[in-house]
């Protein structure tokens, strides 16, 4: 796991925009309401990661655990000898359909251990990730999902739902979170009437605000985990013109504060 981790850290500190993203800590950190938008494969390092409020997923350095687009999920990241590690890459819908004819039932999570050929897979795919166009990532991650399902785990056909409406929206408003998403604008977007967009939202038990704010609270999040910028700069790029209001709503959803968070990654 060295040399993969060694890999990742100097391929991140080159290049901006990778299909992947590196979260490490040096102390423990636990997230509640971990927004999981899209299939989220999630290679632990170092260290250990437990999932859900009784911690029933387990995943150690050396193995992996595959979440579906569907669930938030409670997270503690532990660290274990210097630090906890985990490499992250999210896939689209579309990355799954090698697997469409393959009848699977929807599974929420699954978990295994990185073996060789899924060690070396993931080798090239974070080499392949500095130098590669952005318009052949899918390839990359469909070659993963692949290699996956050659390893004994048919389920990974199982792991995307079709995106719900919501998810759409989700997905508009991560490109420019800092945007002002009304009902108008996005119905406008969906060439349907804001009305139908209403209404079908409701139909799958949200709306436009709760969208709205989990996707530029997931974005800060995710800020917050890979860069080092300043708390005020991030709630500015999440939409956010006051950064108490940033951080007060961080905390009601993750049960801590980005400056917390922020100290876990670092040494006292």
């Amino acid at each position: 796991m060295k040399e993969l981790i060694e890999l990742a850290k100097r391929i991140v500190s080159e290049n901006t925009d990778l299909p992947f993203s590196i979260y490490s800590s040096v102390h423990e950190q636990h997230i509640t309401n971990v927004p999981v938008v899209k299939p989220l494969l999630i290679f632990v390092l170092r260290g250990h990661k437990y999932l859900g409020a009784d911690r029933r997923i387990t995943c150690s350095a050396g193995s992996f655990v595959f979440l579906a687009n569907s669930p938030t999920t409670e997270m503690r990241n532990i660290p274990s000898e210097e630090e906890y590690f985990a490499l992250l890459i999210p896939f689209e819908y579309s990355d799954f359909s090698q697997f469409k004819d393959k009848k699977n039932r929807k599974k929420n999570y699954f978990q295994g251990k990185i073996n060789h050929p899924l060690d070396k897979a993931l080798q090239q795919f974070i080499e392949w990730s500095a130098f590669s166009p952005k318009e052949t990532q899918h390839l990359r991650r469909q070659e993963l999902l692949q290699i996956i399902f050659l390893a004994g785990y048919d389920c990974v056909g199982a792991m995307a739902e079709a995106p719900t409406l919501s998810h759409q929206i989700y997905g508009i408003i991560e490109d420019n979170p800092a945007a002002s998403w009304g009902g108008e604008r996005i119905a406008a977007y969906l060439t349907m009437s804001e009305s139908t967009l209403r209404r079908r939202l409701k139909d799958e038990g949200t709306n436009i605000k709760a969208i709205r704010n989990r996707t530029r609270l997931g974005h800060g999040l995710h800020l917050v985990q890979t860069t080092m910028e300043p708390i005020g700069r991030i709630s500015e790029r999440c939409g956010y013109q006051s950064q108490s209001r940033f951080t007060d709503q961080f905390k009601q959803l993750f049960s801590i504060t980005p400056s917390e968070l922020r100290k876990t990654r670092l040494h006292d």
